[in-house]
């Protein structure tokens, strides 16, 4: 089979099982096995591929294509996936461009990441900002042996640590950044998220359980949506000042910091 005949049979089928981006999974599966870039693929639609099969019938059953092709890129870095963590996605990135911001200025930053997952918020704060002090701490040992794995595959240096989060960010810090579960329920969302760790997407009141307990100079957090006016209302009454809304590459108030007086 050609990668153009391999192109038009993942499209057709994946579009049958409801995926909702049919021809982009199928350049990624079909470039993922060429080893080339979706960009690249125009150039190769004329090769022999072979190994789609196993790839698409995992994709036809709704597992996360991140999770699929075992990588997932992130602002800088490629990351290995999958489910012992969520899906890095672009919007956590807006996380981490804005904690860069707050951390300006502060001297070897300590940041702390609760629910460090794959490591994706952890190392890229470390990639981009090579002299801060970057701890993440996480309830799952697997998603820890993950988030170590990415660590000593990229050259990049932080703590992991399992263990609660709020007691974690009591501790001291520069800055304390979180994407905590904020879904209520898996009901009628994307069937990928039923394949990525309930204990990492279910969950209400981690915002407020973090910035209560946060002993840091700021806090960023991702929200769900909707939740962005409440959270930065939150921060306001427990003693927070400059709550700001950063909303992410699709226009959804996303991020929400604070610092503290």
């Amino acid at each position: 089979m050609t990668a153009r005949e391999a192109l038009a049979e993942a499209e057709r089928r994946l579009a049958s099982a409801g995926v909702e981006t049919p021809r982009v999974d199928a350049e990624w599966l079909v470039a993922h096995l060429l080893g080339t870039t979706r960009s690249g693929l125009a150039s190769r639609l004329d090769e022999e591929v072979g190994g789609l099969e196993a790839l698409l019938l995992r994709r036809e059953a709704r597992e996360p294509l991140a999770y699929v092709l075992g990588e997932w890129g992130f602002r800088r870095l490629v990351l290995k996936t999958d489910a012992r963590a969520l899906v890095p996605r672009p919007e956590t990135e807006v996380l981490v461009e804005r904690a860069l911001v707050l951390a300006e200025g502060i001297e070897r930053p300590r940041i702390l990441d609760v629910g460090v997952g794959s490591g994706a918020i952890a190392l890229a704060l470390k990639d981009e900002r090579p002299d801060a002090r970057v701890t993440g701490v996480d309830v799952s040992a697997d998603a820890l042996a993950l988030a170590r794995e990415n660590s000593e595959q990229l050259g990049l240096e932080v703590e992991l640590r399992q263990g609660d989060g709020a007691e974690a960010a009591a501790e001291g810090w520069d800055g304390v950044v979180a994407n905590p579960p904020y879904v209520e329920s898996l009901a009628d969302l994307q069937p990928e998220l039923r394949w990525e760790p309930e204990v990492a997407l279910l969950g209400q009141g981690e915002h407020e359980r973090l910035a209560r307990a946060a002993r840091s100079r700021f806090v960023v957090f991702e929200v769900g949506d909707g939740e962005a006016r409440e959270v930065a209302e939150m921060l306001g009454r427990l003693g927070y000042g400059d709550a700001a809304v950063t909303a992410d590459l699709t226009g959804s108030d996303r991020v929400v910091e604070a610092r503290r007086p």
